[in-house]
C-alpha cells in the first residue's frame, strides 16, 4: 500500500528513543520529511544519523524540545514554520508521568503530569492547526497508554491524564473533521521499551521478586505471549497518520497483543 507520505512534513515529538524513534523511522522508510525532537541534542543527533543510514532518506532533521516547556514548544514550531512551512502530520509523544498510587504523589506531581502529559499535547496541536487548516489536510496522533481502556494500578497520574487526552482528541476530531484533519489516540500495551523496563523493575521491587519473574507473569497475560516491539506499534501509527487513512478519526486504539479484557 502506498501511504502517500513522500511529500509530507511529519513532526514526531520525544523521538530520540523508544516509540517515538520507532515511529520516526517508519515515516522515514516511507520517504517523508521527518522532524525529530527531544530534550537531548546528543541523542537526537545520533538518532538522526542512524535513521538516515537505515533508510537512505536524507530528509531527516531535529531540534531539541522539552515537552514541559512552553518556550521550547513555541521555539520548535516557529522553526518548523520558518524552515518547512508547517507540519502536515503531528505525532504527539512524551514520557510517562511519575509512577505511584494516590498516596505516593503530591500536588507538584499532579501539576507536572498535567503540564507534560496533557497540556503539552494541546500546545503542539495549537501550533500546527493553522497550517493544516489552510491546506485542508492534517493528521494528528496522540500517543497515550493502555490505561485509557483499563486503569493500571500504581499509575494514577497516567490513568488520569491519559484519559483526559482521549477526551481532548475526540473533541478535536469532531471539530476539525470538516478541514480534513483527522485525530486519533493510540496507546501502547506492553511494548518493549525503557518505560516498560522501568515499570517492571518497580513492580519487582515492590513485590520483592525478580525482574524476570515480573516479565514472565506479564507475558502470560498477553494472548500473543510476548511483549510487542516498537516497530509493530509504529506501523499502526504510520498508517493512521498517513493520507491513506481517509475515514478513521476520533478513535482510541490500543496496541497490546490482545492483553486487555475491557471491551
Amino acid at each position: 500500500m502506498d501511504l502517500q507520505l513522500k511529500d509530507k512534513i511529519v513532526v514526531v515529538m520525544a523521538s530520540s528513543k523508544g516509540l517515538g524513534k520507532a515511529t520516526a523511522l517508519e515515516f522515514a522508510k516511507e520517504g517523508a520529511t521527518v522532524l525529530l525532537s527531544s530534550r537531548s541534542e546528543e541523542t537526537l543527533t545520533q538518532t538522526v544519523d542512524e535513521i538516515i543510514q537505515l533508510t537512505n532518506n536524507t530528509k531527516i532533521f531535529s531540534k531539541t524540545c522539552d515537552m514541559s516547556s512552553v518556550d521550547d514548544i513555541n521555539n520548535l514550531f516557529t522553526w518548523i514554520t520558518s524552515e518547512f512551512g508547517g507540519a502536515d502530520i503531528l505525532i504527539n509523544n512524551t514520557g510517562g508521568p511519575t509512577a505511584g498510587g494516590f498516596k505516593d504523589v503530591e500536588d507538584q506531581d499532579w501539576m507536572a503530569a498535567f503540564e507534560k502529559n496533557l497540556l503539552s499535547y494541546i500546545r503542539t496541536t495549537r501550533a500546527v492547526l493553522p497550517h493544516m487548516q489552510s491546506n485542508n489536510f492534517g493528521r494528528i496522533i496522540n500517543i497515550s497508554s493502555s490505561s485509557t481502556k483499563e486503569v493500571i494500578d500504581g499509575l494514577i497520574l497516567s490513568n488520569t491524564f491519559r484519559s483526559g487526552m482521549v477526551g481532548f482528541t475526540k473533541s478535536l476530531a469532531r471539530e476539525y473533521a470538516k478541514h480534513n484533519i483527522l485525530a486519533n489516540t493510540i496507546g501502547p500495551g506492553r511494548i518493549e521499551t525503557d518505560r516498560i523496563t522501568e515499570l517492571d523493575q518497580i513492580s519487582a521491587d515492590r513485590q520483592d521478586v525478580s525482574f524476570e519473574e515480573i516479565t514472565k507473569r506479564s507475558k502470560k497475560m498477553i494472548p500473543i505471549g510476548r511483549y510487542g516491539q516498537p516497530e509493530e506499534f509504529a506501523k499502526v501509527v504510520c498508517f493512521l497518520a498517513s493520507p491513506a487513512n481517509t475515514y478513521m478519526t476520533g478513535q482510541s486504539l490500543v496496541i497490546d497483543g490482545g492483553m486487555l479484557k475491557a471491551l
